[in-house]
């Protein structure tokens, strides 16, 4: 959006989630990294506060009394990071939109590098982790979902990327179509398309508070993008039937060998047949939960629920109910 000083404008979008202890600093820290910015463009700032249960919300507010470019969504429950960003880009009018997390592991300074590529004309510009200050398990498990992505999954994700990045108005508005419940959003902005570019960078370690993305978490999230960009599980099921069909067919040739070339070999075989009875049943239980996945997911996309409620809207001193939706409504 071209204000009516003919400037483009530029909005930061921050999900929050029990972030008491960054919030100030982090809204200093971009405040100052900003201030080039400010002859060129008009620059704002989204926080969308995720259900915090600490004193979020009361730093959110002191903040936008403090700014009046800062606005607060507040969702009316914690829908997680992804609704959280979905929610800012609902709200979002601006030309370009640059989404960070707010725990200062993702740089302020780098979103300069960013906007530098946009301008260059790339309307998705993400920021590639080039080291990260997590631990080694953290390190290799990210590195394994990546690559198994990249194997897997229908489009080409980036790797070591996050949700750190600059979106131009034009994917914004193409993104605001994808209405899935189960979202994986650096997923489908790779999957739009467009003229995309990344900058590296070295990530930093959390400033304060816990991580709010725990190992069960982080399990769901890469369930999310591979089974929202993939179709390799339902194929892994079709290729072990055959593999465990074709097995079964050795079995009976050399049970029908056996019998007919050396019967007095033959042992009653039921520890064989017992182990073999639980190796399938545990791969047919396996099988049904894959499928169970797709299944759910598909049940939970057709009932057609919105995103996520937003609970109250703040832009400066001002304070609104927003009651019962989501911002967009396709």
């Amino acid at each position: 959006m071209t204000t009516d000083n003919g400037r483009r404008t530029i909005a930061y979008v921050f999900p929050i989630y029990n972030e008491a202890g960054n919030i100030d600093l982090l809204h200093r820290m971009v405040t100052e990294v900003t201030k080039p910015l400010v002859e060129r463009y008009d620059v704002s700032f989204i926080y969308i506060d995720d259900g915090s249960k600490d004193d979020s919300v009361a730093h959110l507010h002191a903040v936008a009394d403090a700014d009046d470019r800062v606005t607060v969504i507040e969702l009316a429950r914690n829908f997680g990071h992804q609704m959280a960003v979905t929610a800012g880009l609902d709200a979002v009018d601006a030309d370009a939109v640059i989404i960070m997390d707010s725990d200062l592991q993702d740089p302020p300074r780098v979103s300069l590098e960013l906007i530098e590529k946009w301008e260059q004309g790339y309307e998705v510009v993400y920021a590639q982790r080039r080291s990260r200050q997590d631990s080694a398990f953290k390190k290799f498990t990210a590195s394994a979902f990546y690559w198994f992505l990249r194997k897997v999954a229908s489009i080409d994700i980036p790797p070591n990327t996050g949700d750190f990045r600059l979106i131009d108005r034009k994917v914004v508005d193409e993104l605001r179509r994808f209405r899935e419940r189960d979202r994986f959003l650096r997923g489908l902005v790779s999957s739009i398309g467009f003229r995309q570019t990344g900058v590296l960078f070295d990530r930093d370690e959390r400033h304060a508070g816990q991580t709010g993305y725990p190992l069960s978490k982080m399990l769901r999230f890469a369930a999310d993008g591979i089974l929202g960009f993939s179709v390799a599980p339902l194929k892994l099921i079709s290729r072990m039937g055959y593999l465990i069909s074709f097995l079964s067919f050795l079995g009976i040739l050399y049970v029908a060998a056996v019998k007919l070339f050396a019967p007095e070999t033959a042992v009653p075989g039921w520890a064989f047949i017992t182990v073999g009875m639980f190796f399938l049943g545990g791969i047919q239980i396996s099988m049904l939960g894959v499928l169970g996945s797709y299944v759910g997911r598909t049940y939970a996309q057709t009932q057609g629920r919105p995103l996520y409620t937003v609970g109250a809207v703040r832009t400066g001193l001002r304070t609104r109910d927003d009651a019962s939706r989501e911002s967009y409504v396709p």
